[in-house]
């Protein structure tokens, strides 16, 4: 099962959002690509899941490469906003330092799991994921030390043989940063869908469509995706 290619492969996750259609894009310079998705009951899970397999599309990642995988007991935890219909999705405050309700306790480290055991059958040398440290929504498991102990159980925990290494690019940018970022690189930004409470049309006022907007809004730049409500965010 192992690949035959020129270039080395790196497991990309791909929620189908901004961030992760950009580090896709950044991963796609140098590695061939094996794109990963993951259900966890989220509520915007059916568009998430469209907007990955057009990333795919996009990128040309055969079926071979595509895996969407699900761990619909996250929802069965509950505990977010985002897995849990009786928590609202809090309206976007930007200015907060508290984590948020739509934190997914320790969801992280549920998709690297997988992304690990897939990367070493796939014999890939990297697994890249979106996160971002300095311009989030404050969640623990996007920090930079949480990525670093992670790499620590992948050689901990994998054959003596198995060479990969979670990479972040997009770990100490701003949001308009990896907007700008994308632009640069040709991201198909406009196939991505960030929305937590929607899936028809954006919301505009949840965290994730907040820090989007005020992003593109820094850079002069239209938002492709649509709105219900396209509010006037500033840094």
């Amino acid at each position: 099962m192992k690949h035959n290619r020129s270039r080395a492969l790196a497991v990309v996750l791909v929620s189908g959002g901004l961030d992760s259609c950009v580090t896709a894009a950044i991963a796609a310079q140098e590695y061939e690509l094996a794109m990963l998705h993951v259900n966890y009951g989220q509520r915007t899970e059916a568009r998430e899941l469209k907007a990955f397999q057009d990333i795919c599309a996009f990128y040309g990642v055969p079926a071979s490469r595509r895996l969407v995988s699900s761990i619909a007991h996250l929802k069965q935890i509950g505990g977010s906003s985002l897995t849990d219909q009786r928590i609202p999705v809090s309206r976007a405050d930007l200015q907060s330092k508290e984590i948020p309700t739509s934190y997914v306790p320790f969801r992280n480290a549920h998709l690297l799991s997988i992304a690990v055991s897939w990367g070493e059958v796939l014999g890939a040398r990297a697994i890249f994921i979106g996160a971002v440290e300095e311009d989030s929504s404050g969640y623990p498991d996007c920090r930079l030390s949480f990525f670093q102990a992670f790499n620590r159980v992948i050689q901990l925990g994998t054959r003596p043989d198995t060479r990969l290494t979670i990479q972040a690019p997009l770990i100490h940018l701003k949001k308009f940063e990896i907007v700008q970022k994308g632009v640069e690189l040709k991201a198909p930004l406009h196939l991505t869908w960030s929305c937590y409470q929607r899936e028809d049309i954006a919301c505009g006022i949840c965290d994730s469509c907040a820090l989007r907007l005020r992003a593109f809004q820094k850079l002069g730049l239209e938002d492709p995706i649509p709105y219900r409500e396209r509010p006037r965010y500033s840094y």
